[in-house]
């Protein structure tokens, strides 16, 4: 994969194979330290230590449809090649966290991506989970949660095409104030 945000998908997807119902994403850029991290939390069945540690094998997967799981091992490498690491903790039937970092300047870190088209495509994938991303850049917070917006909308649904465009839109125009002020933005 060729940009984070696509593994980020794929985590989430995991996730909700497994299913989650409500899912975390957080991502931290802190230019001071030179770190970049990504965590993904879900509340999915979880899986068991002997599972956790097979987890980042290419050639092990609990899916019927191919032999090989790539999307873990994947991310641990591109991590690794960038000094950082990725780390999983699961409790089974409780859930699953998976921890990734990146020394932030590293010629070999793979962009970020689109993370607005990528939260987008999972609310309108998935509207029955409830998910929360969380974006820090250098202090600054940005905060989204269909929680809450699923609240706000009472009956309309949150797949809706014009609420899909618009979580699409106030995810890009937030994420870009990250740039900005010292100040919070929450959904």
């Amino acid at each position: 994969m060729k940009e984070l945000s696509l593994h980020v998908l794929d985590i989430v997807e995991n996730s909700l194979r497994a299913g989650a119902t409500d899912v975390n994403i957080k991502i931290v850029e802190d230019s001071k330290k030179d770190v970049l991290s990504i965590e993904i939390k879900d509340n999915g069945r979880g899986m068991d230590e002997e599972t956790v540690k097979k987890a980042i094998d290419p050639f092990f997967t609990t899916k019927t449809e191919r032999k090989v799981g790539l999307g873990l091992p994947l991310l641990a490498q591109a991590s690794r090649a960038t000094g950082g690491d990725l780390a999983i903790e699961s409790i089974p039937n409780v859930g699953t966290t998976v921890r990734v970092w990146f020394q932030k300047s590293h010629i070999d870190l793979q962009p970020l991506g689109d993370m607005a088209r990528t939260i987008s495509a999972l609310v309108a994938l998935h509207p029955e989970v409830d998910f929360h991303y969380t974006h820090v850049r250098d202090g600054r917070i940005f905060c989204f949660s269909t929680k809450e917006l699923k609240e706000k909308l009472q009956e309309v649904p949150i797949n809706n095409p014009l609420v899909i465009d618009w979580i699409l839109r106030f995810l890009r125009e937030n994420l870009d104030k990250l740039d900005g002020g010292a100040e919070r933005w929450e959904s």
